[in-house]
């Protein structure tokens, strides 16, 4: 299996597990989370061909041979993206719990869209869920990476 540029050899799968499950147990990437395990809150959201898919409802077997990217590939380690910081700067992690799918599916979001308005960018982060209510932080920081990023910032 391919993740963030590297090829993982996963001996010992059963044809029926989650990409999430073989992620976090087979991998040890435990960034994307299972809290709906439903498809239903993205709190397990990665990229598999450039798309956001929700990793809980997606067999590992079906994503052989296909890049995968999780929130732990789109920095080096111990240094944040420009998106991962901003959510550090506007307050968005709260708890943490939702934050990396909230950080895939923004990344996705910006990436289609460069310059959102809010209302577009509540519409593209409607699909991921927050318990402490941080969604207003969570605008904010999208909002800040995609003016940044069209000012010539990073990405």
């Amino acid at each position: 299996i391919h993740v963030n540029g590297t090829a993982h050899e996963v001996r010992d799968a059963w044809l029926g597990e989650s990409l999430l499950y073989v992620l976090r147990e087979r991998l040890g990437l435990l960034a994307a989370k299972g809290a709906s395990e439903q498809g239903a809150c993205g709190s397990c959201s990665v990229e598999v061909d450039g798309r956001l898919v929700c990793s809980c409802l997606v067999l590992a077997a079906s994503a052989l041979d296909r890049p995968i990217t999780t929130v732990e590939g789109l920095a080096a380690p111990g240094a944040p993206s420009d998106l991962q910081q901003a959510f550090v700067e506007e307050d968005a992690l709260q708890c943490g719990y939702c934050t990396p799918g909230q950080v895939m599916a923004a990344e996705g979001f910006l990436r289609a869209n460069a310059a959102p308005t809010v209302a577009e960018i509540q519409s593209g982060m409607s699909g991921n869920l927050c318990r402490c209510g941080a969604y207003q932080h969570i605008v904010n920081a999208v909002a800040d990476v995609g003016e940044n990023r069209r000012n010539g910032g990073e990405k």
